[in-house]
């Protein structure tokens, strides 16, 4: 077999490889760095697999021998990318450089790391954590330009926000090919998912789960206090919302709603309760963006849901700033309302409350998704900075807004993955239809 089929056969059989439905016609390495020369032999490889629409991708592996194409399941060799970081090392790739960069308080302390595993659960990255201390997450699909999580975190950890897992470290390559950020590393923290939280208190528990939202909306809030407090860096200073901002927006919005609306599938009765109300939940988005005032727009989760905290200590902590991994990395980094996080922390508790049904066998309390809600908003409203979001029923139709665009991004996600979910997101553009509009 030659390297190229080789090249071809092995990313396309990883789980970390976005594309499965794609074929690939051309795969070759692109750029290469020795990270280690001395057995066990590291180096890093950027991948580029071309597609037969034209289009590509680049991948990152780090390979050990010559018949090891990625060796990351080898302590020794995760370890070594660790001893790069607290080094601060450079080292030259064919056509760039590869730099391992280390935080202040990081670099050149810490024992010799001993255990090393491997984070089963992901499906577009490669984490390992070390003696569960430390946690390295190895980008695979690259990007041009810095990764939401490296520029997120390194704000939030130098801004004295603690409720996120302190960055350590990164690593990231510069050159001909691209300037992506390749891995980043971190304080392992261990603690209870949100999402399991959630589900695993939904019966006789719910009151002790309810009440920690409340902590959760002042976390939250925190955070996008803290992410639009800079009024000098241009990549975090908050900016007034503009009228074509919010205009790009609604049409956004207004072109998702029809696309998926157009192509519901006829064979699925979950979907009837909206079939053919298209153009209703259309108008109900013109009626919602009819606002005296939007806020400020600032950098943002992106992606926040149950599933990306953990409640550890008694507290909780938010984890991975990646952003959505549908939306490209110049999409993510975009400047936008807070209320973007609110809206899917919202729509997480409504998944969480259908989920318990299918996923536990339990049936939550009538009013649980309701009270979640007042818990989570009286938390958040309480600590947020105030000139960040609008107000009164201004604020109440930008919320729904960004529920409605959650919602029909649900849809279309659940059509294509879990055709039996589907009335999660239905449930939720019908009871956007028929609340009243705020005045």
């Amino acid at each position: 077999m030659n390297q190229e089929q080789e090249l071809i056969d092995f990313v396309t059989s990883q789980r970390w490889f976005g594309s499965k439905t794609r074929e690939v016609t051309h795969s070759s390495v692109v750029d290469r760095a020795t990270l280690r020369e001395e057995d066990p032999h590291l180096e890093l490889m950027l991948v580029e697999t071309r597609f037969d629409t034209g289009t590509h991708e680049t991948y990152q592996l780090l390979a050990g021998d010559s018949h090891e194409l990625d060796s990351l399941a080898d302590p020794r060799q995760v370890r070594e990318l660790v001893h790069l970081m607290r080094t601060n090392t450079k080292l030259p790739a064919g056509d760039g450089i590869v730099e391992f960069a280390a935080t202040e308080g990081f670099a050149g302390t810490g024992h010799e790391l001993r255990e090393a595993r491997p984070v089963g659960a992901e499906q577009s990255n490669t984490s390992i954590v070390f003696d569960e201390e430390l946690i390295l997450k190895v980008f695979r699909r690259l990007e041009a330009g810095i990764n939401p999580e490296l520029e997120l975190l390194r704000f939030l950890t130098e801004h004295g926000f603690e409720n996120i897992a302190q960055l350590a470290g990164w690593y990231a390559y510069t050159g001909r090919q691209m300037d992506a950020t390749l891995g980043i590393l971190q304080q392992f923290v261990a603690g209870e998912d949100g999402w399991d939280r959630a589900l695993a208190t939904m019966g006789s528990e719910s009151e002790r789960f309810l009440d920690s939202l409340h902590r959760l909306g002042e976390v939250t809030g925190r955070m996008h206090a803290v992410l639009g407090s800079d009024l000098v860096d241009p990549a975090f200073s908050p900016e007034e919302t503009s009228a074509e901002s919010l205009g790009l927006l609604t049409a956004t919005v207004d072109e998702e709603i029809e696309s998926i609306f157009m192509d519901l599938p006829e064979d699925n009765p979950e979907l009837e309760p909206i079939r053919g109300r298209g153009e209703e939940v259309r108008e109900r988005l013109r009626m919602l963006t009819n606002l005296g005032g939007a806020g400020r727009v600032i950098r943002h989760h992106g992606d926040f849901h149950l599933g990306q905290t953990l409640w550890a200590d008694e507290d909780w902590v938010i984890l991975d700033f990646e952003g959505e991994p549908a939306r490209s990395l110049p999409e993510r980094r975009r400047k936008r309302s807070p209320l973007r996080d609110v809206s899917g922390m919202l729509r997480s508790f409504a998944y969480a409350a259908s989920a318990a049904p299918l996923q536990r066998g339990i049936d939550p309390a009538a009013d649980w998704e309701e009270r979640a809600r007042t818990q989570f908003l009286d938390g958040y409203l309480k600590t947020v900075d105030q000139h960040l979001v609008p107000s009164g029923a201004s604020m109440d139709k930008l919320l729904r807004v960004f529920e409605l665009e959650k919602a029909v991004y649900e849809l279309r996600y659940e059509l294509n993955n879990r055709p039996d979910w589907v009335r999660i997101p239905v449930a939720g553009i019908l009871r956007l239809l028929e609340e009243e509009v705020p005045v």
